[in-house]
């Protein structure tokens, strides 16, 4: 994504938060080419994979979402570079809708970020006043586990167990975005404020410890150079990976009897 992450305090470029973007930015090409193979082209082994490894996907999401938190804490560009963002999101919408719009991306993880750039971008002035601690960071992934289920319609670890959300708070169309899809509402791709805003913000209070250069030695030496540059790459990556995809299940298309 298009936020910084080279520590300013002459630390140089952290290169482990490249290497771990860059390997959710790999799960999430996987991920979308099982789908891809396997829910448009009818491939069952496309299936099989995708459904494999469908939980692990809020894991390297969120791992993708808490960089993209950390990052943001790293720059002063955050007003601008959301507003660039949420235009290519919006970008993303149209296109997807014109072309796929049986997979219509209206409010998926490019919009969700540069919402939270956006926000952070007026918020950041005030998170300047207060030091690092380690209990908002707990606080924030507790809050987000306790939220997770809000666009399933409760609060808490399951519908069994969780807390039941009032049927209202799902009937608009426009709070779909902070995690009430009403009926009608579709995003192939959906990354609600609620409960995703959370791991965002865990990320910007540990930005605090990036931007003090109090990481790790081994944080700023690169290790794995593909998955740094897959991370320094991601949004031209997530632009782009989807239409590559698409046209390699065309050409593998012949193949699918014998691939099932």
């Amino acid at each position: 994504m298009p936020e910084s992450i080279t520590a300013p305090n002459g630390r140089g470029r952290i290169h482990l938060m490249d290497e771990l973007r860059g390997f959710a930015v790999f799960c999430m090409v996987f991920y979308h080419g099982f789908y891809t193979f396997g829910y448009l082209f009818g491939n069952n082994i496309g299936v099989y994979f995708f459904n494999f490894f469908m939980p692990a996907e809020p894991f390297f999401a969120g791992m993708f979402l808490f960089i993209s938190g950390i990052a943001s804490y790293l720059t002063h560009s955050n007003l601008r570079r959301g507003t660039k963002l949420l235009a290519v999101a919006l970008g993303v919408t149209l296109v997807t809708r014109i072309f796929v719009p049986e997979d219509v991306i209206t409010f998926g993880v490019l919009h969700f970020l540069a919402v939270c750039m956006i926000l952070f971008g007026f918020l950041k002035p005030y998170a300047d006043r207060f030091r690092f601690s380690w209990i908002a960071v707990i606080a924030c992934f507790a809050l987000y586990f306790l939220t997770r289920g809000v666009p399933r319609g409760f609060l808490g670890c399951g519908p069994g167990f969780g807390i039941p959300l009032p049927g209202g708070l799902y009937t608009f169309a426009w709070l779909a975005p902070l995690g009430f899809p009403g009926p009608g509402f579709k995003s192939s791709d959906y990354f609600p404020v609620l409960p995703w805003i959370f791991v965002f913000a865990a990320g910007t209070f540990v930005g605090k410890l990036a931007k003090a250069g109090r990481f790790p030695e081994i944080a700023y030496r690169p290790q794995v150079p593909i998955l740094s540059w897959f991370g320094r790459h991601a949004l031209v990556l997530y632009l782009f990976h989807q239409p590559v995809i698409y046209g390699l299940c065309l050409l593998l298309k012949p193949l699918a009897p014998y691939l099932s």
